[in-house]
């Protein structure tokens, strides 16, 4: 490849086998991943540094090279751009190994399909070449699995006791032994083994720690926020509009994978606008699975405004908190590379005609579905009548719900 470039003459009496190794070793240590550099932060590195590099400091440092510095280095082990130790792979407990099941792999399908569809774009990748997709989705896969994973458990926290008074409403359903567990594992750092296992390949950098917080945060006040609800205590539309800020940070993780993959700096006002088209994915999602989330208790951004505005207040609510963020999201678009906007644009009415709109607006229509006042009585309405169908969670895999894009629905002009 060096030769093809011309950085090298493609005679093999310029270089001996030893120079051009060394030069290749070059290479691949410039396009090697380092937490957040990219490859201009590091070609910028070396030329401001290699000059510094007199031949009485490299005597040195082949001195701490030496057989007996090496062995000191290799038992303190390696570190991380943090300076924080990497565990040992072959040292390590289970409960450090990260691990998914099956059901979370197929949970996150959907997700992945879409962010493939979606978010590529702004990576100047095609989603339709097998190779762009099965280059990162190992580690894409994994991830958004073992959150679907911990997302599953959050949920299992969240299941209301149907058909008791309020005054006996818990916040947690399960068997007893399982709910401590469940407790444990979602308050005592549940992303530790998945960020070793990132940190191992040189992926995990400070703002996919900070996802990974906001997540954290995502799940406890979804479970605040619920269990307040259910028991008919006061809330916060600041904890509900920080939550539904949060609740695509899964979203935001892969795409920062994507970028550190790739060994490219982050694009902030791509990041931007995706966080804002996000938000609005999030209102059009819970105003789809509106029902299903009352009967599961989960975080329902409708769900909280009635209990904070009223069934009569919520919607008009709502659709004020709609209007805005939508202002916002034609402001950032207009920002975006022509090609892009116009790329992104046609993703979102495919997704529109995909979701099964067939007529109308090439981007649907927003519909806030009927305030569902009594959410108790119609949870037990709802488990007399149906009793197999009132949760998502005993559905096949095949009857998941549509790809989030295809939940996207945009006000007519």
């Amino acid at each position: 490849m060096m030769g093809s470039h011309g950085i090298i003459s493609s005679s093999s009496n310029t270089h001996s086998a030893s120079s051009l190794r060394f030069l290749a070793d070059v290479v691949l240590l410039l396009v090697s991943r380092c937490c957040e550099l990219d490859i201009g932060a590091k070609c910028q590195l070396i030329i401001d540094h290699v000059p510094k590099f007199s031949h009485a400091f490299l005597e040195e440092a082949l001195q701490c090279a030496s057989e007996q510095g090496v062995e000191q280095m290799v038992n303190t082990g390696p570190l991380d751009c943090g300076d924080k130790i990497i565990p040992d792979p072959s040292k390590m407990g289970s409960e450090d190994m990260p691990m998914i099941g099956l059901d979370a792999m197929q949970r996150a399908n959907s997700t992945l399909e879409d962010f493939c569809r979606s978010y590529f774009m702004f990576h100047k990748m095609d989603p339709h070449q097998p190779q762009s997709i099965f280059r990162y989705l190992p580690i894409l896969s994994f991830t958004e699995s073992y959150i679907y994973q911990l997302d599953n458990l959050n949920e299992k926290l969240l299941q209301p006791s149907v058909g008791k008074d309020q005054s006996s409403y818990r916040e947690y359903s399960v068997e007893e032994s399982w709910e401590l567990t469940y407790v444990r594992m979602m308050t005592n750092d549940p992303f530790r083994s998945l960020s070793i296992l990132l940190q191992q390949h040189g992926l995990l950098t400070d703002r996919v720690r900070a996802e990974f917080s906001s997540g954290i945060e995502y799940w406890s006040l979804e479970r605040k926020l619920c269990h307040a609800l259910g028991s008919k205590q006061e809330i916060s539309v600041e904890d509900v509009m920080k939550a539904i800020h949060l609740k695509s940070f899964d979203y935001r993780v892969l795409n920062l994978l994507l970028y550190q993959l790739r060994g490219e700096k982050v694009n902030d006002m791509h990041m931007e606008f995706l966080t804002i088209s996000e938000f609005l994915v999030e209102i059009s999602d819970d105003l789809f699975d509106y029902e299903d989330d009352v009967l599961e208790n989960s975080f329902n951004i409708l769900r909280m405004f009635n209990g904070i505005y009223g069934a009569s207040a919520a919607p008009t609510m709502l659709a004020k908190v709609i209007t805005e963020a939508e202002e916002k999201y034609d402001s950032l678009l207009k920002a975006l590379d022509p090609e892009l906007s116009l790329k992104y644009q046609k993703r979102c009415e495919e997704a529109t005609k995909e979701g099964g709109k067939t007529s109308g607006p090439s981007l649907g229509t927003w519909s806030i579905p009927s305030v569902i006042e009594d959410e108790e009585l119609y949870r037990s309405d709802a488990l007399n009548s149906k009793p197999s169908q009132n949760t998502r969670q005993q559905s096949s895999p095949t009857s998941q719900k549509p790809l989030k894009w295809q939940l996207k629905q945009r006000k007519s002009a």
